[in-house]
């Protein structure tokens, strides 16, 4: 649908040029981690955000897009490498991604002190304390949780436009799109991308329709707790006018070309949902497969990386 250069998108056909076809490490080596980005309309904000994002925009020293993820990784890096480490910073960022769509300026603010206070938490809770101050010692600890409980009881209740998943895609992140969406970019200059671009409203629908065919043919414990928090954070989170953008971000710079250009998850999943409707199981099966057996692969270079 739209193939994306630059901080603008553009209708037409996605962009192959075929490179490398093995395995690939640029220099600057991003995390192996997918994105799922809200990209607002200038208008769903308030004025004093909607004017600072107008001028960000035509800004010449803002991250451009093609920079723009190794930008954000690199200033995490910076916080994380410093001694101590900083899990959060003091100010929230003032950086965003850009998308212009039939001259219409849309938004994705990075959020990377909420976003860094929320991953906290999840991995704070995940581990035994001892084990969590062998990374972050606990002051620093202390100092972030601080600062979030201080930000929440202050009123703060914006949720993150931009959720992450690390060596792989959850499967419920494909159902938003449809094949026609995907734009793979494999070019000379070591550009690797590979994403999906839709409208929210389209992605919500398409949701929804997967859900009751779920629903209809296998009962209600198919759908997912995970399927359940990405309609959750739409409905929560999205500017009905907003589009939607699955990024493969890092995990292209591990893939090969041929692997890449082979990744049909999108059409595979949606394919699986309208044959189960029409009870081709024999079909269901067979794309199931097809998908597990491409992620796994993936997620097998996570344990001999």
């Amino acid at each position: 649908m739209w193939c994306a250069h630059g901080s603008s998108a553009r209708q037409g056909v996605p962009e192959v040029s075929a490179t490398r076809n093995d395995m690939c490490h640029d220099s600057i080596v991003l995390p192996y981690t997918a994105y799922l980005r809200v990209y607002q309309p200038i208008d769903a904000f308030p004025p004093s955000d909607r004017r600072y994002w107008e001028v960000y925009s035509s800004s010449p020293g803002r991250p451009r897009r093609v920079n723009a993820l190794a930008a954000e990784h690199g200033e995490s890096l910076n916080r994380l490498l410093t001694t101590p480490p900083v899990v959060a910073p003091e100010e929230e960022s003032r950086d965003a991604y850009l998308r212009r769509v039939d001259e219409r300026l849309y938004v994705c603010p990075w959020q990377t002190r909420l976003r860094s206070w929320r991953a906290f938490a999840e991995f704070s809770g995940s581990m035994p304390a001892a084990m969590c101050e062998a990374f972050v010692p606990e002051p620093e600890a202390e100092r972030a949780e601080e600062g979030y409980r201080e930000w929440q009881d202050s009123g703060g209740t914006l949720r993150p436009g931009i959720l992450s998943s690390n060596w792989t895609i959850p499967v419920p992140w494909f159902v938003p799109f449809e094949g026609r969406e995907r734009c793979l970019v494999l070019s000379a200059n070591s550009t690797r991308t590979l994403l999906y671009l839709t409208r929210t409203s389209l992605a919500k629908r398409r949701l929804e329709h997967t859900v009751a065919i779920l629903r209809e043919h296998i009962g209600e414990h198919a759908v997912s707790s995970s399927t359940e928090h990405l309609v959750d954070w739409l409905s929560l989170t999205a500017h009905p006018d907003s589009l939607l953008e699955l990024d493969y971000g890092g995990l292209p710079h591990l893939l090969s070309d041929d692997h890449l250009s082979e990744d049909q998850s999108v059409a595979e999943v949606s394919g699986a949902v309208e044959a189960l409707a029409k009870g081709d199981g024999q079909r269901v099966l067979e794309l199931r497969e097809r998908l597990t057996r491409r992620w796994r692969s993936v997620r097998a270079l996570q344990h001999a990386n």
